[in-house]
């Protein structure tokens, strides 16, 4: 099985291709955002419904980790 790499948050994390990025979050043991009391949020649906795994891909806000693929060399950040 080939793995790419990708950066979450700055940590470089590895997953096998095909993966999405919303498993390349989950691997890194970042939460994906925090509610409005602090506590981490991670996906809910997994198919872009819950809009609970939005994160930054190069640059680009509000897009939900469960549908993107990762690709070698992305720039993830989440809602820390």
């Amino acid at each position: 099985m080939n793995t790419i790499a990708l950066l979450v948050d700055g940590l470089r994390v590895e997953v096998p291709e095909g993966a999405t990025v919303a498993a390349a979050v989950a691997r890194s043991g970042h939460a994906f955002r925090r509610s409005s009391g602090g506590e981490p949020r991670a996906p809910l649906c997994g198919m872009g419904a819950c809009f609970e795994c939005r994160v930054s891909i190069d640059h680009v806000p509000h897009l939900r980790a469960c549908m993107v693929l990762a690709r070698p060399g992305m720039r993830v950040e989440t809602q820390q």
